[in-house]
């Protein structure tokens, strides 16, 4: 079957084609807030904070508002297309259907990049607290990386109920050491005096300030819109929950329900760690512009060092949190676009017994390794370790914001061409929300090109896409299965080319 219009070909997979790629339906509303809200949460345990060194405390306050805004229109905007068309390619999906197949494929491929190397970041911010709690040698970190991937990679294959109840409960146990730190930290404040630390030196960088007491916008708003990237952090990786559609017991009632408790819990959550994590004693705003582990220094200045190690495992779990449901996300997010034929076919055939993506997630763990492998051995330790944690951040983050703006532009196009089709959730934001979110997307893209790892990362990511278009170019679009989300989209697009024949 070919689709002409598009350069694409198309066949009708049989019965036992779907049979091998079976998933099972568990999550419910609270299951889908928690990988949601697990997948953020390790932003608010450590690399939000280095927004400081550029912004200062204001410029952190307002960018995390303007952040908060675009993903506001974005996951208001997820909400009404996840139920319209509740198929596992969420992104990819929506994009599909709005585009075309090549539109879909890219915007899948953004999403690919996120989800490949996100896991990978966050498992090196795990080596190092673990390094740092028990006295480890850095040089053994590769083995503690393939010691978490396997523990958290067999958690997410062996049965999707067991997973969810994971991501249940090691989400809730993060939130709940957030909520003990603001418990903590509110009767110690002392916030002129610590968040206000930063001033600018005769360099133009930050400084610190002996008495506090310092500008809340140091860096003006220059500093206010480059501290955007760091934001960020607070809300990455909320997309990820209509990749759960087909997981969902109800995907039409449950999934808005569990994209918006989600993104309200993460307003809250960055607001009290942005305003109480600087303001402790000790602790300031300019020390945590360069600190690795934040929530373990603010522990720190409330309770002292005694307990270190137990600070430092309860400083754990927002890490693990975030680690454990972005392999899940990458699972299915490698799974739907090789199910429908964008890559190997081989990629989505899913545990006969546990009905989960167990050679799409071993394949993204693979890649995901294998970069940081790379790295790590070519460069040696501590210049590796550095340029893993940086520019794979950048790549990660890079491939996210495209991902956004490809999101909004279908949620739009939606709107527009497909007015008619069933939308169980209307976006209160509607085309002005996705317009926002377009925006500053692209505004923080413009304020991360000027972060030099940014051009190393984006050099590899545009590597990572001539490979995966010239495969699809030559190979992928010819062998393209007519899957849920494909069917789904050749459906309503003949509709709507009916609908306007017949206005004509």
């Amino acid at each position: 079957m070919d689709s002409s219009s598009s350069g694409v070909s198309y066949k009708k997979a049989d019965a036992s084609y779907f049979e091998k790629r079976g998933l099972s339906r568990y999550a419910g509303v609270w299951s889908l807030w928690a990988l949601g809200v697990g997948a953020v949460i390790s932003g608010h345990f450590s690399g939000w904070n280095f927004g400081f060194a550029i912004g200062g405390w204001g410029g952190m306050l307002v960018a995390g508002i303007i952040i908060a805004i675009m993903y506001l229109g974005l996951t208001f905007s997820i909400a009404e297309m996840s139920p319209a068309l509740p198929h596992t390619g969420a992104a990819y999906s929506f994009a599909r259907t709005a585009m075309g197949p090549w539109g879909g494929f890219i915007t899948g491929l953004c999403e690919n990049v996120e989800y490949v190397l996100t896991p990978a970041v966050i498992v090196t911010f795990i080596t190092a607290y673990v390094n740092s709690i028990l006295g480890l040698d850095p040089a053994y970190s590769p083995l503690l990386w393939v010691l978490f991937y396997i523990i958290f990679l067999a958690l997410n294959v062996f049965g999707l109920e067991l997973s969810f109840k994971v991501t249940l409960v090691i989400t809730l146990i993060s939130l709940g050491v957030l909520v003990f730190f603001w418990i903590s930290a509110i009767p110690n404040i002392d916030f002129s005096r610590w968040a206000l630390n930063i001033g600018v030196g005769p360099d133009g960088k930050a400084v610190e300030l002996p008495e506090g007491n310092g500008s809340f916008f140091p860096f003006g708003i220059s500093g206010v819109l480059a501290t955007l990237p760091f934001a960020v952090w607070l809300f990455l990786a909320i997309e990820q929950l209509p990749l759960a559609a087909e997981e969902s017991v109800d995907p039409k009632r449950d999934m808005p329900k569990g994209i918006i408790l989600g993104i309200i819990t993460l307003m809250v959550s960055a607001f009290m760690i942005v305003l109480l994590n600087p303001s402790l004693p000790g602790v300031g705003a300019f020390h945590l512009s360069s600190a690795l582990e934040p929530l373990l220094d603010g522990f720190k200045a409330v309770y002292g060092d005694s307990g270190v190690v137990l600070l430092g495992l309860v400083a754990l779990t927002g890490l693990i949190a975030s680690f454990h449901t972005i392999l899940y996300a990458q699972g299915r997010q490698i799974y739907s676009l090789s199910r429908a034929g964008y890559f190997p076919t081989a990629l989505s055939i899913t545990h006969s017994k546990f009905k989960t993506p167990h050679v799409a997630m071993l394949t993204g763990a693979i890649v995901g390794l294998g970069v940081m492998m790379i790295i790590w051995f070519a460069l040696g330790a501590e210049q590796g370790g550095s340029i893993i944690g940086s520019v794979l951040l950048n790549m990660a983050v890079f491939g996210a914001m495209f991902s956004y703006i490809m999101q909004a532009i279908s949620f739009i196009l939606l709107r527009k061409n497909l007015p008619h089709i069933e939308r169980p959730f209307r976006s209160p934001l509607g085309v002005p929300g996705a317009v926002l979110t377009i925006i500053i997307a692209v505004v923080t893209l413009l304020y991360q090109v000027q972060d030099p790892n940014f051009t190393k990362g984006v050099l590899w990511v545009a590597i990572w896409f001539a490979v995966a278009i010239a495969y699809f170019a030559i190979i992928g679009r010819h062998r393209l299965i007519l899957s849920p989300e494909e069917e789904f989209a050749m459906e309503h697009k003949q509709a709507a080319l009916k609908a306007s024949a017949a206005k004509a």
